[in-house]
């Protein structure tokens, strides 16, 4: 009987540590968005601290006319320098009514769609931290990864620094060839 015991603790050990290793989850959303508009191909690994908490970056559509601005900022408590999430929003420059369009819906909402440029370690966030998120925007894709954080202190709910990896492409990432 013991024997069995320590198998069923193995096995659960084991399943554990395979689901640990495996892939991160894709989330994919579509932009409330829809047009034609194409973008010039580019990815970016970003790096933000309490101290380079802004990131800023003009973008340039198919044609190389700057289009849209990609930006990232810190959240936390207000009036506080401390950060516990970052926010990636995107705007289209010829449409300033928008300042979000990496949103699936204009209104607020609970809706994932709207959650995927919350970069927010929190485990019970509604989207998890390591997924890869991809959202139509126009005739374009956004891809976001967060390839590391850290919390200062260790247990804490601050960071210290998130690293972002951001990539623009005009094919759907989830499709494999060329």
């Amino acid at each position: 009987m013991r024997s069995a015991g320590v198998f069923l603790g193995i096995a659960l050990l084991s399943s554990s540590v395979m689901r640990s290793q495996s892939a991160p989850p894709t989330i994919y959303a579509e932009s409330f968005r829809k047009g034609a508009t194409r973008i010039t191909e580019e990815s970016r690994d970003i790096k933000l601290t309490p101290d380079k908490a802004t990131f800023r970056e003009r973008l340039k559509d198919g044609h190389g006319s700057e289009r849209y601005e990609l930006t990232i900022l810190p959240q936390g408590p207000e009036g506080d320098t401390k950060v516990t999430s970052w926010v990636v929003r995107l705007r289209d420059l010829h449409h300033s009514i928008y300042s979000n369009i990496l949103q699936a819906t204009q209104e607020p909402s609970a809706d994932p769609g709207n959650k995927l440029g919350w970069l927010n370690p929190d485990r019970y966030g509604t989207v998890p931290i390591g997924a890869k998120r991809i959202m139509k925007v126009d005739g374009f894709y956004v891809v976001i990864q967060v390839t590391s954080f850290h919390f200062t202190p260790v247990g804490s709910p601050y960071l210290d620094s998130m690293g972002v990896q951001v990539a623009f492409v005009n094919r759907d990432p989830r499709s494999s060839g060329p």
